[in-house]
């Protein structure tokens, strides 16, 4: 895998592994077919399964198209397996130490709500991306605080980090989205759930070079 291939946006599918290791292969791969730039483990485990095994068959799909695998929370199983990064819901005690114990490179992101200081913090260490949750109501989103959208666009000036937004985003929605400063969307039941998860990514990407668009002629415009 190439680490070198930077988190700059794009569509970020976050794979619940309590699926089924069938399912969530089969419809990774269709979500890889339609163009997904970066995928995330969700650490929501059924007892009986064997993680190492679970991670290793997802990151040679993805690895296979240079795509990204990065680990929710469980930033100890990096030293262990092929995955490439972690995502943080909180900020840890001490990322120095998280970052000396792995002994390669790996990518970090968290996720943001309304509190901008998080963003100071992701500056700081050196993050590669930030993520917006929630920015509609979901189940899937849990504790997750609604976004004003209005700080997603304060953050944009905050940060040049990768913006994603997260949180009940469907194809219904998507187009209430801020457009300013959005790089990616990251989805859990828009495509894991889609009858079809290749066509269903193939247009939430188009939804989200419409917004890029948008973005793009307000500054011209501005």
């Amino acid at each position: 895998m190439d680490l070198n291939r930077k988190i700059s946006g794009g569509i970020y599918l976050v794979v619940d592994p309590s699926l089924g290791l069938e399912f969530i292969l089969s419809t990774i791969k269709k979500a890889i077919a339609g163009g997904i730039d970066v995928l995330q483990l969700w650490n929501n485990w059924n007892n009986e399964q064997n993680k190492t095994v679970v991670i290793e068959a997802i990151c040679a799909i993805a690895h296979a198209d240079n795509i990204l695998v990065v680990i929710n929370e469980d930033w100890q199983l990096l030293r262990t397996t092929s995955l490439d990064g972690v995502h943080l819901d909180d900020i840890p005690e001490d990322i120095d130490a998280i970052k000396q114990s792995v002994s390669k490179p790996f990518v970090i992101g968290i996720t943001c709500g309304n509190d901008l200081t998080r963003i100071e913090w992701a500056n700081k260490n050196h993050l590669h991306y930030i993520s917006f949750c929630s920015m509609f109501p979901s189940p899937s989103a849990g504790v997750c605080e609604i976004v004003n959208k209005e700080t997603v666009i304060k953050a944009r000036q905050l940060t040049a980090l990768p913006i994603f937004v997260a949180g009940g985003i469907t194809l219904n929605n998507v187009d209430e989205l801020p457009a300013a400063g959005i790089d990616g969307i990251a989805l859990i039941s828009g495509i894991m759930k889609a009858d079809d998860p290749q066509a269903t990514t193939e247009q939430f990407k188009q939804k989200l070079a419409d917004l890029k668009t948008l973005n793009n002629e307000t500054v011209i415009d501005e």
